[in-house]
């Protein structure tokens, strides 16, 4: 069987946790700032764990990970 291959772009946004579950970064933190108060840009700074609905379909896209 041929390798399968990874979803590029979901590479680029997913990281892989020591226990095996993505983070990703937080939306919204790219533009139009003046307007967002200190603590909710304060909050979109760390990474989350992805949800478990979306777990599953990211793993589909990186099988390696």
């Amino acid at each position: 069987m041929p390798k399968m291959k990874t979803h590029r772009g979901a590479a680029k946004r997913f990281k892989v946790t020591g226990k095996g579950k993505f983070m990703k970064n937080k939306a919204f933190k790219s533009h139009k700032l003046g307007k967002k108060t200190a603590k909710r840009k304060r909050h979109l700074r760390k990474a989350e764990v992805v949800s478990a609905a979306d777990a599953k379909r990211i793993r589909k896209m990186l099988p390696y990970a």
